[in-house]
């Protein structure tokens, strides 16, 4: 009989945990992707868990999944205590990472909550605990026995998490509109920003609209956030007969929500999304950091 130590059992143990780890990928991916708002934090983190994995005394884990879970959650903690503090100091506007889930359908499949990208951005109000329990319940619907055990709390302490979340996210989230709406607005901004048409704009936009450019001070971007129907529409009108010549727009589903990426010469340069209420456009989004756009291709 072979020793315990006998290298064919040994290489048989390692793709057993292998492939324990490619089933469960996508959804840790999930759940680091949307407590981090980053995919190369989150694919970080991914690595970090894996090598965890792979070195660990597994004849202790009964079970996988619930191990990577906890693994990848408190990793993405510890991570986003370090980043908060990277994206007080970022140059200009911070935002998510945008993420094709056009190309990664599972991203969404379990639940979109916590996926579309004003959503991250308020996420980014949480504390590092509150985001961890909150993307677990909502997104994931983990009851909070588990919750509290991953992220080492106690079961009050996770319901407390919970409701703190919620509670801030319901003072600020707005109510949003059909797909078949946003997508209806989009495509309308689009048009209307690409001719300058300030009357189109105006009509579309919210009156309280922010118009947010992340060019993480790597390209040309406004450093500030745009606030107002008027300013918004303005803004974008000054910039249409220097911005879009040469720029092809392409449709693209972006966190779980239409979007366009923009592209010159065959490099996506720019994602453009919008944030739609009953009451038009009150947030209007655009990724221009080229580091944060790895991941979209044309």
């Amino acid at each position: 009989m072979p020793s315990k130590n006998d290298p064919a059992d040994d290489a048989e143990d390692l793709r057993e945990a292998e492939a324990a780890f490619t089933d469960a990928r996508g959804y840790l991916f999930g759940i680091a992707y949307r407590m981090l708002g980053s995919v190369s934090e989150a694919e970080d983190v991914l690595q970090e868990a894996w090598i965890r994995w792979q070195t660990y005394d597994r004849s202790r884990v009964e079970n996988p999944l619930a191990f990577l879970t906890t693994t990848v959650t408190r990793l993405a903690i510890n991570v986003l205590q370090s980043a908060r503090v990277r994206r007080q100091t970022y140059v200009g506007p911070w935002l998510p990472e945008p993420v094709d889930t056009s190309a990664d359908p599972a991203l969404g499949a379990v639940n979109g909550e916590a996926l579309e990208v004003a959503v991250l951005m308020l996420l980014e109000k949480l504390t590092p605990t509150e985001r961890a329990a909150y993307v677990l319940r909502e997104a994931f619907d983990y009851p909070y026995e588990q919750i509290a055990e991953i992220i080492g709390q106690t079961n009050a302490s996770a319901r407390q998490l919970v409701s703190r979340a919620r509670k801030r996210l319901a003072a600020e989230k707005r109510a949003s509109v059909a797909a078949a709406d946003h997508q209806r607005f989009l495509t309308a901004f689009v048009t209307a920003a690409q001719q300058g048409n300030v009357a189109v704009l105006e009509k579309l936009l919210a009156d309280d609209v922010v118009s947010y450019s992340d060019g993480g001070g790597v390209v040309r971007a406004s450093r500030f956030p745009v606030v107002g129907r008027h300013r918004v529409a303005r803004f974008y009108h000054a910039f249409a007969d220097r911005f879009w010549p040469g720029v092809t727009v392409e449709p693209a589903e972006v966190n779980g929500r239409p979007a366009v990426s923009l592209s010159r010469d065959g490099t996506v340069f720019a994602v453009l999304t919008v944030s739609v209420t009953p009451d038009g456009i009150d947030r209007v989004l655009v990724m221009m950091n080229p580091s944060k756009l790895a991941a979209m291709t044309v």
